[in-house]
């Protein structure tokens, strides 16, 4: 199977027809798959929807759609496993244990919660492991699908403020400036969450800032969590400094406020607790530690931050 082939298969996708035209969601997706290939994520052939990939679709769709049609990421996620090369099947969704996709789900969040991962075929995805290949696949989509469009296309990509490279930038406390497109408030805020799940354990090297242990499965996921300092629901922040990469534990215990951190970053443990003492893995233990901090200074827990938590949440 040559890419040439391939394209030509992905050039007769099934597509609705509107009356704005033939629907661009699954073209956008396919695109979205390269950049994600691009990036160096999902070399293992195994697409999991994360920030990265919504966000994806996102900016490319905001730089090649500009017709009525509906933006929705969902939609050729699913249905793309209509759509066959040589009679057979090239993407399949692999659900998660105990869990089974039979149709269409609406939301990202709960596609998330019980998708594995997207694939594609052996055949194609050997084809598309070579980034000269993916490179000629992507004019080839392009030219196909979006005439016209290719040059601002790859102008816009190359900018700092290409969508995604924004989001970065401001859940790494780089600008103050997010941009927003003009997406669905759950995809929207889905993106945001799920960029700040990513940076926050990776900042602090997927070690519990507090108890120092550093947890990575086999899998590549972090078994650390991105814990809010504040709540985003009290101020909207999705920022770096208002998060700390705590183990699951440590995470219940300072968002109920059992545990909080001082001006100096050392850990404060509530006198509210009855406890083992002997315990080499009790709170009290913790008392008075420095916690880790990010290697980068503009990436510590923001003092404001942690000044509200110990008025809110902790427990003197």
């Amino acid at each position: 199977m040559t890419i040439e082939q391939i394209a030509a298969s992905f050039f007769k996708v099934k597509r609705a027809s509107t009356s704005y035209g033939m629907a661009p969601h699954k073209p956008i997706l396919l695109l979205s798959l390269l950049d994600l290939m691009d990036s160096g994520e999902s070399l293992n052939n195994q697409f999991i929807v994360n920030a990265d990939l919504v966000a994806a679709f996102h900016e490319n769709w905001s730089l090649l759609v500009f017709t009525g049609h509906t933006e929705d990421f969902t939609q050729p996620f699913y249905y793309l496993q209509n759509d066959k090369i040589g009679g057979k099947n090239f993407w399949k969704l692999q659900p998660k244990v105990g869990y089974s996709i039979n149709s269409h789900i609406k939301s990202i969040q709960v596609l998330s919660d019980v998708l594995q991962y997207g694939t594609f075929s052996d055949e194609v995805f050997l084809e598309l492991i070579e980034p000269k290949n993916r490179m000629v696949l992507r004019e080839l989509l392009l030219n196909h699908f979006f005439p016209g469009y290719k040059s601002g296309y790859f102008s816009n990509k190359k900018s700092e403020n290409a969508y995604l490279k924004s989001i970065d930038s401001y859940v790494l406390n780089q600008t103050d400036k997010v941009q927003r497109l003009q997406v669905a408030e759950e995809e929207w805020g889905y993106v945001r969450s799920s960029t700040f799940k990513k940076w926050v354990p990776r900042v602090y090297q997927n070690t519990c800032a507090i108890s120092r242990m550093k947890l990575v499965s086999t899998f590549g996921y972090s078994l650390i969590d991105a814990c809010h300092i504040r709540p985003f629901s009290d101020n909207q922040d999705d920022r770096v400094t208002n998060g700390i990469a705590l183990c699951p534990n440590l995470h219940r215990a300072f968002d109920r406020g059992l545990i909080s951190i001082d001006q100096e970053y050392k850990v404060l443990v509530t006198d509210q607790i009855q406890e083992d003492k002997s315990n080499p893995y009790g709170l009290e233990n913790l008392k008075g530690r420095k916690i880790l901090l990010p290697a980068e200074k503009h990436l510590w827990p923001d003092q404001e931050n942690l000044e509200w938590h110990r008025g809110n949440r902790f427990s003197t």
